[in-house]
């Protein structure tokens, strides 16, 4: 799986999460939970369809870790590749 192909991911777990909002607009370096609004619940819910989507298991101690798409990318390749 590519850096498009997780992207595409992230955008459509964002979009359910938050379905008023367009990711795509995101700026690589923007910290998605807050333009996209998105609260505690919302981002557990992000990081559970992530393990369900992508079949990677993000531990909680990482969280804070990602919170742009441009570190969710090198994140996710790592534990993919």
């Amino acid at each position: 799986m590519n850096e498009n192909d997780i992207k595409e991911v992230i955008f459509t777990i964002l979009k359910r999460l938050a379905p008023e909002s367009d990711p795509s607009e995101l700026a690589p370096d923007e910290n998605i939970r807050k333009a996209l609004d998105i609260d505690s619940f919302d981002a557990l819910n992000f990081f559970v369809r992530i393990d369900e989507e992508l079949g990677v298991s993000v531990p909680e101690a990482d969280y804070g870790k990602l919170n742009t798409l441009t570190e969710m990318l090198a994140y996710f390749s790592r534990r993919l590749a």
